[in-house]
């Protein structure tokens, strides 16, 4: 039966009594959860100087790796004629929006943990510039880096396609930049941007490990590296390692935080896939070779294969294969 314009007007004054009941409800809402924020159990950060932005972070990492591989990311065409013009702009514009965020990070810790004043201003456009001027040196670092993959992966066709697809290198590239930053007693940027790779990589390396040259993770979905592992030159590894700590009590946060928690890898190892290497004490020796899967919490020698015995592999038949 068709309805006249009476009871859509009924109708329609019934929906606007109900958009108006429920909304007399937001700022009861409001009030609460801004009542929440002065919980000292609970964490925000409110003041009249803004924290540190991830998404402009997320910029800068790929702003940077722009000038790391010059003429692969820069989304223009780079020539001899415009190298320098261009290169020029992009560091001017780095340098702002990184010492801003550095300035930013400082002030934070200021405010946040109550420290005295460290000049945040002058002390953030200091290690910005000290920063950019170690960019030429992980430059020939990532050289490295590349030329070491491409040597040990038959399946890679060539430099280029490693710099553009390899998501290890994507990962040691930011581990790389974000590492010279914590180096630099810089806050909160180096692990935002560690993770940031982390998110789109699954490769976790905190900006605190220490890596030497040539460094390969093949494949990488599922490598995790700590804050104190040391990794030597020459090393590759595979995916699923876990260079980490043992297990840990529940006040490890202020007992062990700055102490030696996690392996350190000598020069020319290699580590196979699913390895899990634990300890602040285990070291492995000089050319080891470690076996997928294998469990390690001592000390390995130099010049070692450890692998699990082969598994005893049972072969049975369907009762229902007549063949």
């Amino acid at each position: 039966m068709k309805r006249n314009d009476s009871d859509n007007e009924a109708s329609c004054k019934s929906e606007a009594e109900f958009f108006k009941y429920f909304r007399s409800k937001i700022p009861d809402i409001a009030d609460d959860l801004t009542n929440s924020f002065h919980d000292r159990e609970t964490f925000t950060h409110i003041g009249f100087e803004p924290i540190p932005s991830r998404e402009l972070i997320i910029n800068i990492i790929l702003k940077l790796r722009a000038l790391l591989f010059p003429g692969y990311f820069n989304g223009e065409k780079l020539d001899p004629i415009n190298l320098n013009c261009l290169t020029g702009q992009s560091v001017f514009d780095l340098f702002e929006c990184i010492s801003r965020q550095i300035t930013l990070s400082f002030r934070h810790d200021c405010f946040r943990y109550h420290r005295p004043c460290i000049q945040c201003l002058k002390r953030g456009q200091t290690i910005a510039v000290e920063f950019m001027k170690s960019l030429p040196a992980i430059r020939e670092t990532l050289a490295g880096d590349v030329r070491a993959v491409y040597e040990g992966d038959p399946a890679a066709k060539s430099h280029d396609e490693i710099i553009f697809s390899y998501p290890g290198l994507f990962a040691v590239t930011v581990y790389r930049l974000a590492h010279r930053l914590y180096s630099l007693g810089v806050p909160l940027l180096p692990r935002i941007m560690t993770e940031y790779a982390h998110s789109i990589t699954g490769i976790d390396i905190h900006p605190g490990a220490i890596i030497g040259n040539r460094f390969v993770i093949d494949h990488g979905t599922g490598v995790v590296i700590g804050e104190t592992t040391e990794i030597g030159n020459n090393v590759r590894i595979y995916q699923g390692v876990t260079l980490g700590a043992l297990s840990l009590p529940k006040d490890a946060g202020d007992r062990l935080r700055g102490k030696k928690r996690h392996p350190t890898i000598e020069d020319d190892v290699i580590i196979y896939a699913g390895a899990t290497i634990l300890g602040g004490d285990t070291v492995i020796g000089r050319n080891a070779v470690i076996g997928g899967n294998v469990w390690i919490t001592e000390s390995i020698p130099p010049g070692t294969t450890v692998m699990i015995e082969s598994p005893k592999l049972v072969y049975r038949r369907d009762k229902g294969d007549i063949s």
